[in-house]
């Protein structure tokens, strides 16, 4: 863990906190960069969509089935 201060817009974490339900302005920020990582993470993946090539066949629908 590591602690920092920040001054941080007022209103803006009373709309956070409103909009999210959670009740302390840390659990607030925690939740903001987990969210926030998630979605970087998932554009990175998007950023190879249409560079990989599957093989002659490749069925992902079959494979879900056998899950």
């Amino acid at each position: 863990m590591m602690r920092t201060n920040v001054v941080i817009n007022d209103k803006l974490m009373e709309q956070a906190m409103r909009l999210s339900q959670l009740t302390t302005k840390k659990d607030v920020i925690e939740k903001a960069l987990q969210e926030f990582v998630a979605i970087r993470s998932r554009r990175d993946l998007s950023d190879l969509r249409g560079k990989i090539e599957f093989f002659d066949g490749y069925d992902y629908k079959a494979l879900r089935e056998g899950i």
